[in-house]
């Protein structure tokens, strides 16, 4: 009785006194990206490293390299990404996706001279993409809040350490080049992926930061889901909602 004579009793002005300032003062944060100030940070930096490093040098790139030579280039790095593909599809206990995934490695390394074609889509066999992230997820771990990682561009606690896995744990076929020629390659691959990008760009509107982020995250859920349509918790009503295979 004391406590609803109280709330009673208490003018409307106070009422309007104690609501108003929480309501003005209140920082809305966003569940999925509750660091973005410092990713936006990280971004920055990423975007001027591009800007000065990176993006020219894939541009020069893609100006002297035929398009057969870098279908080719492509085509052999996402060869060799079939052997994590077929590692995860056994850990997420899916065994069409590891028959598809060695079949995938087995043409085209034979039949597609080292994996330079890609002769296995040919024969109806398109690519699986399969991670040790995916692995994680398929198996319960959640995502973790998105992260703007310094270089290595947006990411999760969940995908990153599936990389991390994928990089230094699982088998794969980095492990037969000896130095320096494995850094030699690995320079090349990301000049590669950066000119494959730049395409992409002009499909990027309004804020890039949101953009990208958004980007990223819808395609990590698509995958995780192996491509089924789910809600989208990432989604929100604005225009920066566009899913980019290559992220």
């Amino acid at each position: 009785m004391l406590v609803l004579f109280v709330v009673t009793a208490t003018p409307p002005a106070v009422a309007q006194t104690v609501q108003e300032p929480a309501g003005q003062r209140a920082t809305t944060v966003n569940p999925t990206d509750p660091y973005e100030s410092w990713n936006r940070s990280v971004f920055s930096f990423n975007e001027t490293v591009d800007d000065w490093v990176l993006r020219p040098v894939a541009q020069t790139y893609r100006s002297v390299t035929p398009d057969i030579v870098d279908r080719g280039v492509t085509n052999v790095f996402n060869n060799l990404t079939e052997i994590r593909n077929f590692s995860n599809s056994l850990f997420q206990l899916k065994g069409e996706s590891a028959v598809v995934a060695f079949g995938r490695f087995t043409f085209n390394t034979v039949f597609g001279l080292g994996g330079i074609f890609d002769v296995a889509t040919a024969f109806d066999l398109p690519e699986r993409p399969e991670d040790f992230g995916q692995t994680l997820g398929y198996w319960g771990v959640g995502s973790g809040p998105y992260l703007m990682l310094p270089f290595l561009g947006p990411s999760t606690p969940r995908h990153f350490s599936g990389l991390a896995s994928d990089r230094f744990i699982l088998p794969s076929a980095w492990e037969a080049v000896e130095e320096p020629d494995v850094y030699y390659l690995r320079a090349l691959q990301i000049v590669d992926k950066r000119a494959d990008l730049i395409p992409a760009e002009g499909l990027i509107s309004g804020d890039r930061y949101t953009f990208v982020r958004n980007a990223f995250l819808q395609r990590r859920e698509f995958l995780i889901n192996d491509g089924k349509i789910t809600a989208d918790p990432f989604a929100n009503d604005d225009e920066d909602d566009l899913m980019l295979d290559d992220f």
